[in-house]
């Protein structure tokens, strides 16, 4: 069962053909897409997607790049959206040091809030984290001390170290094309230490197309491309991969009702 657990199909890569889009995803097999949230002020455009085809879902957020345009954020707001249908995360959030395009401690106040928010929902944190490894596991063990939250590290390509950190406080690893990249062999070395039960896989479209599409818009319906990918770092033969990514999506997006097979 093909799955795309992260795809920003309100875009406005998409204006022209989005529709055309979803078509070619569902076409090439993917059963679950999840449409996430960059920011508030297209929010209604991402649960629109939700609300208008029953493959996809949503979840509600603010990147970090976008935290200092939503400094006053609160945790209560983003409860408030979540409670709307097909809103099954909290996110993406997190904390961006290499384009630093929002204050650093506006990027953590702004992610603290939606860690709240998602102990609060009991909806899982899909978590961006670049550059910024040692505050990122200082700020998510200072919360699991808070209190317990289910997360994803999605796209992650950030250190072992980090990924450690999450894998012992329960986290689930999010894998995209990046893993097809000739240079990403650190990526790919992280990924054989991930935990077998808690990966999942994306496409982050219209972002990181894999090969042979690199370099061009990605879409959903190259989510099977990434997927491949991680059964040979696995180790996995198709049909493991398939089935234990798509256990383990379930697990952590679990409002989502699982599509007969």
């Amino acid at each position: 069962m093909l799955i795309d657990s992260h795809v920003n199909l309100h875009a406005p890569q998409f204006d022209e053909d989005r529709d055309a889009v979803i078509d070619r995803a569902r076409a090439a097999g993917v059963r679950v897409m999840v449409e996430i949230s960059d920011r508030l002020t297209t929010f209604e455009a991402t649960h629109g997607l939700a609300m208008a085809n029953d493959d996809i879902w949503c979840t509600v957020g603010v990147h970090p790049h976008e935290a200092k345009d939503a400094a006053d954020l609160t945790a209560a707001t983003l409860i408030d959206l979540a409670n709307r249908p097909k809103v099954v995360g909290i996110g993406e959030c997190g904390l961006d040091f290499h384009y630093d395009l929002s204050p650093r401690e506006v990027q953590a106040a702004v992610f603290r809030q939606h860690v709240k928010a998602a102990r609060e929902t009991g909806l899982p944190l899909v978590i961006h984290t670049r550059e910024a490894d040692d505050v990122m596991a200082a700020i998510l063990k200072e919360e699991h001390v808070a209190g317990p939250f289910r997360m994803l590290m999605h796209c992650y390509t950030s250190g072992a170290a980090l990924a450690a950190t999450a894998a012992e406080l329960g986290a689930w690893f999010s894998v995209s094309g990046i893993a097809t990249f000739k240079a990403a062999e650190e990526v790919r070395a992280v990924i054989r230490d991930m935990p077998a039960d808690r990966i999942i896989v994306e496409t982050d479209c219209p972002y990181l197309a894999p090969i042979p599409h690199r370099g061009r818009r990605n879409e959903p319906a190259y989510v099977g491309l990434v997927l491949d990918k991680l059964a040979e770092i696995r180790g996995w033969s198709a049909e493991e991969a398939d089935a234990r990514t798509t256990d383990a999506f379930f697990a952590l997006f679990d409002r989502i009702p699982r599509p007969a097979a």
